[in-house]
C-alpha cells in the first residue's frame, strides 16, 4: 500500500483518497494485489480509532468484508448501508489508477466512482452522525466484497449474517453511482453456459463420430430464432427483459471432430420472472431438435444468478427519501436501471432498499475514472439525512 494509514480527523475527500490508494483489484481480474484484504484493514484501523464497532465477516472463497456499526439502543430501529470495496481491472488507464489525484474539483483514480466514493461518503456522514445530537436510528455500514466479479459477498451476508445479527435492518441503502437520484428498480443478470455434447473421431472419417458444433449450431438458430424473440417482459422503471450469446468455444484440433461446443448467455431478467423458468424454457426448445437424424445431447450450467430489484418491498422507504431529497432541495426524479446491483440481494430478503450514491456512472471502469468534489460531499450530507430520518415500521412494504 501507498500509505497505510489515515489520519483520524480525514474528510470524506481525503479518506477517499487514502481508500484509492490501495490497489483493491478483484482477486479474480488482472492485477490484483489480493484484492480487498489491504483496504478492509485499513478501514478497519481507522474506524476503531474514530470509536466505530467493527466486525470482519467471512466469505468462503473470498477475502473477509467488513461492518461497520454505530448502535444507540437496541430498541432504535436499523439502517443499513452497503458499499462494495473491489474495483475493476487498470488495464489501459491513461492515469495513475492508485495516485488518487485532487485537481479541477475531482478525484482521480480507480474506484472514485465505482464504488469507493459511496463508501467514503458514507462513513463521513456515519462519523458526523455519531457526533451529533440527533440520533434517531441504529446505523451499520457493510463494506463488502466480490461485487465487480460474483456478488458472493453480499449474497453470503444475506443468506448466513444477516440473521445471525441480532437485528434486521428497517431499510437499506446501496451505494452505487447514481449523481444521488435514487434508483428504486432494476433488472437483474442471469448467465448460463450451454455445452452440447458429441463423439470425437479424426477428421478423416467423419461418420464414425457427431460433431458438437454441428449440434451447436442448431441451438444457436433455435435460440435466436425461437427463444430470444418471445422476451417481452418489461417493468415500467427497469426496462424490458433481453438476452444474448456472447461467447462460444468449442473443438480441440482441425483434424479432430470435436466432442464438446460451449456456449455463453447472458439474459437480462424483469423483476418477477424465475431464473431456473429460462433455463427449462430453453431445455423445451432444444430437446425435440434433430441433427443428422439424432437427438441434441446438450446440458445447462447456471454461472451467475443475480436477481432483479423490485418495486414490491420498498414503497414507504421511497417515500422517506422523496421527502429527504425534497427537504434536501434535490431531485425526487425516481429511476430504475438495465444493470444489476446488491440491492436486488437485500430486496429479495425482503428488505426495503434503494440504490442511491453520488458520482455520475458515466467515468466508471474508464480509463480516467474520476469523481466530483461537491458530489461527495453532498453524498455525506445526504445519507446523515437519512441517517436521522424517521424510518418505516418494520415490515412496511408497497
Amino acid at each position: 500500500m501507498r500509505d497505510a494509514t489515515i489520519p483520524t480527523d480525514a474528510d470524506a475527500v481525503e479518506l477517499l483518497r487514502a481508500m484509492v490508494r490501495v490497489n483493491s483489484i478483484n482477486a479474480a481480474l488482472p492485477g490484483s494485489a489480493g484484492g480487498e484484504t489491504d483496504l478492509v484493514e485499513l478501514l478497519e484501523t481507522w474506524c476503531r480509532e474514530i470509536g466505530l464497532v467493527t466486525q470482519c465477516l467471512a466469505v468462503p472463497g473470498h477475502c473477509d468484508q467488513l461492518l461497520v456499526t454505530y448502535e444507540i439502543d437496541a430498541g432504535r430501529p436499523w439502517l443499513l448501508f452497503d458499499s462494495h470495496l473491489d474495483t475493476v481491472a487498470v488495464e489501459g488507464m491513461t492515469i495513475d489508477p492508485f495516485g488518487a489525484a485532487l485537481r479541477d474539483g475531482r478525484v482521480w483514480g480507480r474506484g472514485t466512482c465505482d464504488t469507493k466514493g459511496t463508501g467514503a461518503a458514507m462513513l463521513g456522514a456515519l462519523r458526523r452522525y455519531a457526533a451529533g445530537d440527533t440520533q434517531p436510528n441504529n446505523v451499520a455500514v457493510l463494506l463488502s466484497v466480490d461485487e465487480e466479479v460474483g456478488m458472493r459477498g453480499i449474497a453470503h451476508f444475506v443468506e448466513r449474517d444477516l440473521p445471525a445479527l441480532g437485528w434486521r435492518p428497517a431499510a437499506a441503502v446501496v451505494g452505487e453511482p447514481t449523481e444521488l437520484r435514487p434508483v428504486v428498480a432494476h433488472l437483474g443478470c442471469l448467465r448460463w453456459s450451454l455445452t452440447t455434447r458429441g463423439v470425437a473421431c479424426h477428421s478423416s472419417v467423419p461418420h464414425e463420430g457427431r460433431s458438437a458444433i454441428s449440434a451447436m449450431v442448431e441451438v444457436v438458430r433455435t435460440l435466436e430464432a425461437e427463444y430470444f424473440p418471445t422476451l417481452t417482459a418489461e417493468h415500467d422503471l427497469a426496462g424490458r427483459a433481453v438476452g444474448s450469446i456472447n461467447v462460444i468455444r468449442g473443438g480441440e484440433a482441425s483434424n479432430i471432430v470435436p466432442a464438446s461446443c460451449r456456449i455463453e448467455i447472458d439474459r437480462r431478467t424483469v423483476p418477477g420472472e424465475d431464473a431456473a423458468a429460462e433455463l427449462a424454457t430453453v431445455a423445451r426448445l432444444i430437446e425435440p431438435r434433430r441433427v443428422h437424424g439424432e437427438p441434441i445431447a446438450f446440458m445447462q450450467e447456471i454461472e451467475v444468478d443475480h436477481p432483479p430489484m423490485g418495486t414490491s418491498h420498498n414503497g414507504p422507504w421511497r417515500a422517506v427519501i422523496r421527502d429527504v431529497l425534497r427537504a434536501a432541495g434535490m431531485s425526487t426524479l425516481e429511476l430504475g436501471a438495465p444493470f444489476a446491483t446488491h440491492g436486488s440481494y437485500l430486496d429479495a430478503a425482503g428488505i426495503p432498499t434503494v440504490v442511491l450514491g453520488p458520482g455520475s456512472p458515466h467515468p466508471a471502469h474508464t480509463a480516467d475514472e474520476w469523481v466530483a468534489v461537491e458530489q461527495i460531499e453532498a453524498g455525506v450530507d445526504l445519507y446523515g439525512r437519512l441517517m436521522r430520518a424517521a424510518l418505516p415500521p418494520a415490515g412496511a412494504t408497497g
